[in-house]
């Protein structure tokens, strides 16, 4: 009972059109035909009235809408006494809303899916006795230590303490196979233990755990007023156009109005009206399945269309972890006291070489200091006070600004340099290395394949640095020593569009915004990146950028031939009624399959982002490229 009184409410007119169908075969049944005659067609009339109503605001709106044709059907089938087909026609329309949400139930099974497995619960070890606590997973503190027993979920990212364990991550990842990890690599939160219970020390609380990001992407994008992009919208007007040209010459021709009605009863639009929402819910969800969220239906239209990729450098085309590989002190300052000085006044930057920066200081066991007077220019440097001295870090124009002696180094291809000034005498340089993505050449030729036409990379590193790895990855045109604001007008006016952007920092926030397509790498980016992002990418995987775009094309190419078929085999049927040769009943049980295949059609975008894609399917099997995070990482400073 409860599920048909759920029905009822949720569908009232479905259930009224059903009823009223079933009352009017039994009054036919008991010789009350005309009775059921005129009940079923002021019903009918009733609801076309209803879409009437709203086909006159399009109108007014200056939109014109496939309900033109629906409203006509009706009036005109009960008109010439065709009740039946009206009630079909009626049930149609009524039940085309059921359709959709059955349909995006099965296209956004993977992003509920998702939803569904948000970590409840959290095994706490007691320091004192090591006796377990069950606790709420939004318990869990920052160095908590955990137990996950098998086939649990692990509810927050962690740091393994396990000399070792087997990890699902395919809800985070899409990869299937199990992940090997030792002590000390990062366990994400959502991942599925294996066989073996571990323990785990919590590096993050709930909510800025990676599941959690994901979720809030997907409640995000689940909630989006974006419109489902109703490609049949374009198609509104000519199809409506030849539909009644097809009816108006069957009714001259033959001297019959009957032949209007039944050529307009397969004419009805629903087919039209739900496969293209459907094909866009199922491409979110296969995106999703892969590490993708897309927080609209839009952006995978946009990125189906787009032919200009913008890239950020460090932490998108290269691993985002750069490694010191050179101290060079001026006389009167050691390389350790250089190390240290610039080490702790890199604690207060967000730039992704303060952290290279900082790890190198403490590795080498040196003590980094506070400071109370500490800023950062964004892009340029750091100014600090240090025990007492005035300390200065970053790139050579923002040193000389605040030092004296300031000499520039000759840097080596690929190599970024770090300038330092110490009381406002030149103090020497660091220099950091940072690699490509193994992952990168394959994701630009995939980009070329899915035909953009043009690649670009966006720095704030100098062209020294930039120029060899764009070489490295066949990028012709760089754009180095880039402000955000520089990025911002350099992605404006990139042509040809659309234009895609690609970038991880908290720097990249404001180009993001401005791209037709933002995408934020954000498995280590920042959160101020994935907010101002269309699509964030959730695993540490450049080439999820080229399966985006790729789930976008194939997405809108399901859509646009489900719409497709719907419009070929409505017209065929339009013919074959034009001759006489399909009664209006027949006609609107036939338009009811169409309206079922052009729906199954479009769910064939649930499988956008599993078939093959050349180049890249050799790594998608083995991971797609991704590589096992260290706790270190996911601590982002």
């Amino acid at each position: 009972m409860a599920p048909v009184l759920a029905l009822v409410r949720r569908f009232p007119l479905v259930v009224l059109t059903l009823v009223i169908g079933a009352a009017a075969l039994a009054l036919v049944a008991t010789g009350l035909e005309p009775v059921a005659r005129w009940g079923a067609s002021l019903y009918a009339l009733a609801i076309a009235a209803v879409e009437a109503v709203r086909m006159v605001r399009g109108l007014l709106a200056r939109r014109l809408g496939l309900d033109v044709l629906a409203v006509t059907a009706i009036v005109s089938t009960v008109a010439v006494g065709e009740y039946a087909a009206s009630l079909i026609i009626v049930l149609m329309l009524t039940g085309g809303e059921a359709l959709e949400v059955a349909a995006a139930g099965r296209a956004q099974r993977e992003l509920r899916a998702l939803l569904e497995r948000v970590p409840q619960q959290a095994h706490r070890i007691d320091g004192e006795g090591g006796g377990i606590v069950d606790i709420a997973a939004d318990q869990v503190r920052v160095g908590d230590r955990l137990l996950v027993r098998p086939a649990e979920l692990v509810p927050v990212d962690s740091a393994l303490v396990s000399a070792a364990a087997s990890i699902d991550e395919s809800s985070l990842t899409g990869e299937s196979m199990p992940v090997d990890k030792q002590a000390g690599d990062a366990v994400l939160s959502g991942s599925l233990n294996g066989a073996a219970a571990v323990e785990v020390v919590a590096m993050a609380v709930a909510a800025d755990s990676q599941y959690q990001r994901i979720v809030e992407l997907v409640r995000e994008a689940t909630a989006s007023t974006a419109p489902l992009v109703r490609l049949a919208d374009r198609y509104a007007v000519p199809f409506t156009a030849v539909s009644l040209a097809i009816a108006g010459v069957a009714w001259m021709l033959s001297g019959d109005p009957v032949r209007f009605a039944e050529v307009l009863v397969v004419a009805t639009p629903c087919p039209l009206l739900i496969a293209a929402p459907v094909a866009f819910m199922g491409g979110m969800s296969s995106a999703a399945k892969r590490g993708i969220v897309m927080k609209s239906a839009a952006s995978l239209e946009v990125l189906a269309r787009a032919r200009t990729v913008a890239f950020d450098k460090t932490g998108t085309l290269t691993a985002g972890h750069p490694a010191v590989v050179g101290v060079h002190p001026e006389p009167g300052v050691s390389a350790d006291e250089l190390l240290r000085l610039v080490g702790s006044a890199e604690r207060y930057s967000s730039h992704v070489l303060a952290a290279a920066l900082r790890d190198a200081a403490a590795g080498a066991g040196l003590l980094l200091a506070d400071s109370d007077d500490a800023r950062e220019e964004a892009t340029f440097g750091v100014a600090a006070t240090i025990d007492g001295r005035s300390v200065v870090v970053g790139k050579p124009a923002f040193v000389e600004q605040r030092a004296t002696g300031v000499r520039r180094s000759a840097i080596e291809r690929g190599r970024a340099v770090v300038y330092a000034g110490v009381d406002g005498v030149f103090a020497g340089t660091i220099e950091l290395r940072d690699g490509v993505r193994p992952e990168a050449a394959r994701t630009l030729a995939a980009l070329r394949r899915a035909g953009l036409e043009r690649t670009i990379m966006l720095t704030g590193d100098v062209e020294a640095t930039a120029r060899p790895i764009a070489e490295g990855l066949g990028i012709a045109e760089v754009h180095a020593e880039c402000l955000p604001e520089d990025k911002v007008a350099l992605v404006r006016w990139a042509q040809p569009r659309p234009v895609i952007m690609v970038g991880d920092g908290v720097n990249d926030a404001p180009v993001l915004a401005v791209a037709d397509v933002g995408v934020a790498m954000g498995a280590t980016g920042s959160t101020a990146a994935s907010e101002s992002a269309d699509v964030v990418i959730m695993v540490d995987d450049l080439t999820r950028v080229a399966w985006a775009v790729v789930i976008g094309q194939r997405t809108v190419r399901i859509a646009l031939q489900s719409i497709g078929l719907g419009i070929a085999v409505s017209i065929a049927l339009m013919l074959v009624a034009a001759a006489g040769l399909l009664p209006a009943v027949a006609g609107a049980l036939l338009q009811e399959l169409v309206d079922l295949l052009a729906i199954l059609g479009a769910l064939r975008a649930v499988r956008a982002g599993r078939a093959p894609m050349p180049g890249l399917d050799g790594v998608e099997a083995r991971g797609a490229g991704a590589r096992p995070m260290r706790a270190s990482e996911v601590l982002r400073p």
